[in-house]
């Protein structure tokens, strides 16, 4: 009897470690936006009662129709506007970070693009990306009726791990910002505001971001000094035509994402940074 009460013993200690396994290796998503840290395993995100299925017709990461389910991101940030931030900062696994204002969140009740976070569900895991060997899980911040307010594709943010508040990106890294001499309305300040929005989130720029996916656009060189502009729009515009490697990850940013004239002021932009 004492050597079955010791195996059941054993056998309960056994069931619980692997259920603490489970639980420790379970996605998870921290935000930290005021009151401290809260972290969500995907369980914990799928058993909220506002959680819901929405459908985006033409979504980032899958390139087409897709659905989802999702909670409302709003409801997790809680207040916006009682709040020191501006940004809200999206890290990814890959090395990816998003920097995306705070206005845009504060448009979605106004009538504008809504976010949400969908959660990965492992009873109904999504596909694979086009041309990826992984989904876009665990946790991916999309947007529904994204055209209302200007959403970028940069601003969709995939294997998401957290999200932060924070101050803005000039504010927390003076060495991008451009002269408070340089025009309201110059084609450098409005290129600073698409290198955000569409560059920050995977390159750094003289040591500026978190980006990790791509090399600094100018240490130790700016590419306005070594490319033609020819070359340099076309490498954004569609990257794999002006150089190819197995591990490539840039796609390219075509008139509908980076209008030509916003890309003549990315590209004002990086001049000015080289030579700033």
């Amino acid at each position: 009897m004492r050597n079955l009460i010791v195996v059941l013993v054993l056998v309960l200690a056994l069931t619980f470690a692997q259920g603490q396994q489970a639980n420790a290796d379970e996605p998870s998503l921290t935000i930290s936006f005021g009151g401290g840290d809260k972290v969500y395993r995907s369980a914990d995100l799928l058993a909220l009662a506002d959680a819901t299925e929405i459908h985006i017709k033409n979504d980032i990461a899958y390139r087409g129709p897709m659905s989802f389910r999702v909670v409302p991101l709003l409801d997790l940030l809680g207040n916006l506007d009682d709040t020191e931030f501006d940004t809200l900062q999206a890290r990814a696994t890959d090395g990816f970070v998003s920097q995306i204002p705070l206005a845009l969140f504060r448009k979605a009740k106004e009538g504008g693009a809504v976010p949400w976070i969908a959660i990965d569900d492992a009873k109904q895991p999504w596909p694979d990306m086009p041309g990826k060997s992984f989904s876009a899980g665990p946790f991916y911040l999309i947007w529904q009726h994204a055209g209302r307010s200007n959403v970028g594709q940069e601003q969709w943010p995939y294997a998401l791990a957290e999200l932060s508040g924070v101050v803005s990106p000039v504010k927390r890294w003076p060495q991008m910002a451009v002269a408070d001499s340089v025009a309201v309305d110059a084609p450098e300040r409005r290129g600073l505001n698409v290198f955000i929005k569409n560059c920050l989130s995977c390159h750094r720029i003289k040591g500026a971001g978190k980006g990790d996916m791509g090399p600094d656009l100018d240490e130790p060189m700016n590419p306005t000094e070594y490319m033609t502009s020819v070359g340099l729009r076309r490498l954004i515009r569609d990257p794999t035509s002006v150089r190819t490697w197995p591990n490539q990850v840039m796609q390219g940013f075509d008139e509908s994402v980076i209008p030509d004239n916003e890309l003549d002021d990315l590209i004002a932009y990086l001049r000015y940074i080289a030579h700033k």
